[in-house]
């Protein structure tokens, strides 16, 4: 398959072949239902994420090789090139009404989805919760057992196909109004207060030891984060720019949710 894509998308007319179109729309298909990933997690402890290049380029592809269409689902009705997915029962899945998920993502059993958006290419892994009014871009790669705050916004990275996308993984809880985009990563049970935005070039200061130690894009596991500023010196004098801040971290040695409150109520954590 990976050969074949990449003929493709070096040559457009091949689209034109209906071996190519059945191509992609199978990829499409093992997206929907978890069998590719946009992105593969490492196979041992402290390894990189790899990057599916070709997948990504096969989503594009399935954008330019589908026609416009109208969707009919009781009062609504929707305009798009990608229907949306039907089969939450049979996938174990909760969705709330209005919830919307795009067909090409995969939700796992156990994932709540409350009035929420989840966009084509994005994987979200078992027992997590999309909450009321979060988005999860295309192509994002969460976690099992997270939590999305109301309003979060997980950023989409489809384009460039070799970017990678916005990952946050397993026990991370992301605080109301958070913004987590530009293939920023935030690591295993990272807790990130309300109103938090990490990007892909953001300072994350951690300030619990003697200096601070300065991250760009990545939160380290465990950590307990903030929304901060430091000075920055500009033509026209001083002023702060936002960054976060690591306050504090999150014990190994409680369960999840004792650990939550713990470091949310030891560290003045609003979420």
């Amino acid at each position: 398959m990976i050969e074949q894509i990449e003929q493709i998308w070096s040559n457009r007319d091949l689209l034109k072949q209906p071996e190519s179109i059945q191509l992609i729309k199978d990829i499409i298909d093992q997206l929907d239902r978890g069998v590719l990933r946009v992105a593969t997690p490492p196979t041992t402890e402290g390894g990189e994420w790899t990057v599916n290049e070709w997948v990504k380029k096969a989503i594009l592809l399935y954008f330019v090789s589908q026609q416009m269409k109208v969707d009919e689902v009781g009062i609504f009705s929707f305009h798009d090139k990608i229907p949306l997915k039907s089969n939450f029962a049979e996938a174990k899945v909760r969705a709330v009404p209005p919830a919307v998920a795009r067909y090409g993502s995969f939700q796992a059993p156990g994932v709540i989805l409350m009035p929420s958006y989840v966009n084509i290419g994005a994987f979200v892994d078992e027992r997590t919760m999309v909450d009321t009014w979060a988005t999860v871009g295309s192509c994002a790669q969460i976690g099992k057992d997270v939590h999305l705050s109301g309003g979060v916004g997980i950023g989409g990275v489809l384009e460039p196909p070799q970017a990678a996308p916005v990952i946050v993984e397993d026990g991370a809880f992301i605080g109301s109004r958070c913004i987590v985009v530009e293939g920023a990563h935030i690591g295993k049970r990272a807790v990130l207060g309300a109103g938090v935005t990490i990007t892909g070039s953001s300072k994350i200061i951690d300030v619990t030891g003697d200096t601070p130690v300065e991250y760009k894009g990545y939160v380290p596991a465990n950590s307990v984060v903030i929304p901060g500023s430091y000075a920055k010196q500009f033509p026209a004098g001083e002023y702060h720019v936002p960054c976060a801040i690591i306050i504090g971290q999150r014990k190994e040695s409680t369960d999840l949710k004792t650990s939550l409150n713990d470091a949310l109520r030891e560290n003045n954590v609003t979420v």
